[in-house]
Formats: structure tokens, sequence, C-alpha cells
């Protein structure tokens, strides 16, 4: 059962991506290339959906919050997604 949460805490902001990006104008007008969503759809998908809620929502005004939350999603993305268990020695 943890297994699905851990697939669906990976899967679930890709999909959201791809969802706004095929059914919606929302990623319009963010970026200047194509190159940017592409990678943050790979590598860093929360900090992306968090970069473009803060320019169509915010207009681009980063402030404390903005900032914060940046950070948390920042962190979201470069988290391990195993823990490591001490071993016991016996």
């Amino acid at each position: 059962m943890p297994c699905f949460f851990a697939l669906g805490a990976l899967i679930l902001p890709r999909l959201t991506i791809l969802y706004l990006w095929f059914l919606s104008n929302w990623f319009v007008g963010v970026f200047n290339s194509l190159l940017w969503p592409i990678l943050g759809l790979f590598f860093a998908p929360t900090t992306l959906l968090w970069y473009s809620v803060v320019q169509q929502i915010y207009n681009g005004s980063w402030g404390l919050f903005q900032i914060v939350v940046l950070v948390l999603a920042i962190m979201t993305d470069v988290s391990p997604s195993t823990s490591k268990k001490k071993r016991r020695k016996e």
C-alpha cells in the first residue's frame, strides 16, 4: 500500500502538467521557450507547477510566501524517494 502512495506522489504532478499543457492554455506566455517546461516535467514538476502559479495568479510578483513555497517545492523535487534505515548491529 505505501508503494501506491509513493507512485501517486511521483506521477500526480506530471499528470497535472500534461493535463494543463494539452487541455488548457495555462503555460502560454509563462515560458519563452519549450525547453523549460519539458525539463521541468522530467526533473522538477512541483517547482514547475509553482513557478507557473506565481506567474499566472500572482502576476510574477515574488513575495515571502511565494519564495517559501518555492523552497518547499524544490525540496520536494530533490528529496530522495526512499529513506535509508539505520541497520542495527547485533
